[in-house]
This record gives C-alpha cells, sequence and structure tokens, in this order.
C-alpha cells in the first residue's frame, strides 16, 4: 500500500462501503461511490496527488460536509466545524447531497456537468419543496464550512526533501513518494504532527536491531528457504487490501442513520488522513535505512551480529520513501481499532478482508480484526521491506490515533 496508494486505498475504502447497502437507498454511501468515481476520472485529482495529495482530503471533506449537513438535522454528535444551524424538518437526502455537490464541484470543477446531472436526480426525488430547499440550505453552510477544514497550514514551513551523501559521491535521484506539502497539511484532531511520533529506532549497534535485522534478512529475502508458501502468499496478498467484504458485511447488519454512517465516512477519512500526515513526518524525521539498504551495507553499521549480503533482493518492491516507522501497520493497526470501537473486535461472521494485490485470490476470513491487523505487519516483514520494531511501532502508532480521534471529535452527545 504504502503512500504511493493512499489515495487508490481510500476511493476503494469509500465506495466499498457505498457499494454496500444494495437493501435500502442510502444518499450518504451513494454519493460518497460517486465522488470515489469523480475523483479516479478527474484530471484534478491527479495534479492534487502530484502537488499536494489533496486527493484524499476531497473525500474527507465530502463526508464531513455530509455529517455536518445531517447532523443539523438529526442531532446526535458534537459537531466538529461548530455548525449551530438546526432544522429537524429539512431533508436529509436533500442537504447530503448538496453537501457533497458542492465540495465535489469545488475540488473538480472540470466534472460540473456530471456532478449536477447526478444533483439534480437527487432532488428531484424530494417530493416536500419545502423540506428540499431547507436541506439544501444545510448542504451549502456545511459544505462551505467543511471546505475550509484540513487545508495546507500556510505557517507551516516546508522543507524540501535532501538525499544524504558525501559530497561528489552518487545517490539514488528519486525524491520519496510525498511531497513536503504532504507534511503541511493541517491535521483533522491531531494536536501536533508529532504528537504521537514513536521513539527512535533501535541503535544500529543493539541487539535488537541486530535481532531484527536477521528475521528480515532471513525470511524477507526473494529466494528465501526459510519463509513458507503461505507467509509468501501473505506478503503479497497483504500489499493492498481489499476490504468491500468485511464492510458489506458492517452496513448491511447495522440499521444505522444516515448521520451514523456519515460520521462512520468522516472518522475513517480523517483518523487516515492524520495517521498518514504522522507517518510521513515521523519518516521523514528519522530517515532511517530500509533493508535493502542496510543488508548490502551492513559491514558499515557497527554491529558485529549483521552480516553484509551485497546480492540481498526483497521478495516484494520496496516502497519509495523511508522505513521507520511502517505505514501499513499504522494504517492497518487504526482502521482495526476504529471497527473495535464501533462494531466490537470479533463479527459474528469474522472479518472478511480480500486483496487488490490478487484480486482473482479468495477472501480471506479471520476471527478479529486485531488478527488481521497483526497479518498485515507481519507481511511487511515477509515481503523483506520493514523490520519488526518498525511494525510494532507503526501499530502502536495508528492504535494511538484512533483513540485520539473517538475521544476528541464528533462525541455523541449525551442525552
Amino acid at each position: 500500500m504504502g503512500f504511493g496508494g493512499l489515495a487508490m486505498r481510500k476511493a476503494i475504502l469509500f465506495a466499498a462501503v457505498a457499494v454496500a447497502v444494495p437493501a435500502q437507498a442510502d444518499t450518504v454511501c451513494e454519493w460518497m461511490d460517486f465522488a470515489s468515481k469523480i475523483e479516479a476520472r478527474g484530471v484534478e485529482a491527479q495534479q492534487l496527488i502530484v502537488r499536494t495529495g489533496e486527493y484524499d482530503r476531497a473525500q474527507t471533506q465530502v463526508a464531513l460536509a455530509m455529517f455536518e449537513a445531517l447532523n443539523a438535522i438529526d442531532r446526535r454528535y458534537e459537531s466538529y466545524v461548530g455548525l449551530t444551524e438546526i432544522d429537524p424538518n429539512a431533508s436529509q437526502e436533500a442537504a447530503a447531497a448538496t453537501a457533497a455537490y458542492q465540495v465535489l464541484v469545488a475540488h473538480f470543477p472540470s466534472q460540473k456537468a456530471m456532478l449536477g446531472d447526478s444533483y439534480a436526480m437527487t432532488l428531484e426525488g424530494v417530493q416536500d419543496s419545502a423540506a428540499r430547499d431547507s436541506g439544501v440550505r444545510l448542504g451549502k453552510l456545511a459544505a462551505e464550512a467543511a471546505l475550509k477544514a484540513g487545508i495546507i497550514d500556510p505557517a507551516y514551513q516546508q522543507t524540501p526533501y535532501r538525499p544524504l551523501t558525501q559530497p561528489g559521491v552518487w545517490v539514488a535521484t528519486q525524491l520519496p513518494v510525498f511531497t513536503p506539502s504532504y507534511v503541511a497539511q493541517r491535521p483533522w484532531f491531531l494536536r501536533r504532527r508529532d504528537e504521537f511520533r514513536p521513539a527512535p529506532p533501535p541503535a544500529l549497534t543493539s541487539e535488537r536491531y541486530a535481532r531484527d535485522f536477521n528475521e528480515v534478512k532471513t525470511v524477507g529475502r526473494k529466494s528465501s528457504k526459510v519463509r513458507t508458501a503461505p507467509q509468501t502468499h501473505m506478503a503479497k496478498y497483504r500489499i493492498n487490501a481489499d476490504l468491500l467484504p468485511a464492510l458489506r458485511q458492517v452496513t448491511d447488519q447495522r440499521g444505522s442513520r444516515l448521520v451514523d454512517n456519515a460520521r462512520l465516512f468522516t472518522l475513517y477519512g480523517m483518523i487516515d488522513d492524520d495517521v498518514m500526515l504522522a507517518n510521513a513526518e515521523a519518516k521523514l524525521h528519522y530517515n532511517f535505512w530500509r533493508p535493502v539498504t542496510a543488508i548490502r551495507n551492513a559491514d558499515k553499521d557497527g554491529n558485529p551480529a549483521t552480516e553484509p549480503d551485497p546480492n540481498w533482493e526483497p521478495l516484494i518492491t520496496t516502497p519509495n520513501h523511508p522505513e521507520y516507522p511502517c505505514a501499513h501497520c499504522a494504517q492497518s493497526a487504526a482502521t482495526a481499532e476504529l471497527m473495535k470501537s464501533e462494531y466490537g473486535n470479533k463479527p459474528a461472521s469474522g472479518v472478511r478482508v480480500g486483496s487488490l494485490s490478487n484480486p482473482t485470490a479468495i477472501v480471506q476470513v479471520l476471527p478479529t480484526w486485531d488478527q488481521w491487523a497483526t497479518e498485515v505487519s507481519a507481511s511487511r516483514t515477509l515481503g523483506g521491506v520493514h523490520y519488526r520494531f518498525s511494525n510494532e511501532a507503526g501499530a502502536k502508532m495508528g492504535r494511538d490515533i484512533t483513540r485520539a480521534a473517538l475521544a476528541r471529535v464528533m462525541r455523541p452527545l449525551k442525552k
């Protein structure tokens, strides 16, 4: 997954939940599905990904706008943007559709005609003109507020990445996949970008470093004789997760209100955005070397328990950004923590997670969200791209950030 697949991951996750409610019309899910399609085909989307990483934030803003509009009608949670408008008689469908439409047009103006057709169809289905007009008004207010949230922080000093090298010595020239502006985006709920930055990785001369170095060197090698066939499959299967099967189960069984669905989308988006923001900050701060670099240069690490292998290659492609802490591990642990908090760790029919890396493979069924997150972490070492200590640091970061989100934003109102 990594930073290069963030936009794809979020679009797929939102779309997965969106198609997961075939039994009844759900305006929130339908517009999140539409948002992912608009972004996937929009020229502006690709430009935003390259320039700022704002592509991911667009979907979170869509979800937030719908949440605020719906929460102004069916008031059950704290407003994130401080919206004080309340109109219980307004149309929820008109409010949610208007909120989503306004945000999407702002991000993707070239798609306005297509968006307008879908928006018009949604409004035509609302027969009560007074309720429709009130919903439109609330949707516009919510969209205006959402578009001002989660944007680039002008006060943040953006620092371009500088590859480390000795004067006159060649170093790989490809820059990391995230730009300085990626880290400059304003957190949704973190108090600081480094609020959950993990402690430094183990010293290169330490016993822990040697142990985890030798583990990934052995099991993560492309031609490993120790890694089993199931472990090899897991390393490749877990590169990009398909959460559609698990989320279909959740949404089909919930019987929840529109505002609940909008809150779930918003929480997921905010948590994922802030997890990756914090993870990028930590990666750039520590700038720790990947196993492929460390193993080929182990004669320079000062640790007698590590041996160099100049021909070593990992099983899977090494992502183009610093190693510590693990981003996959942070994302999966954060998602698992959110799902556990909202629906429990052990769904009655298991956690069903497929693979976008191997879309023809059967969907795997695991007993708990915790086990799924653990498998994702293990897959990064089996793939030869992360040390175990990096996996553990990333997973803790993800769990802590989700807990902070649930404690700080969109909390249920006291009755």
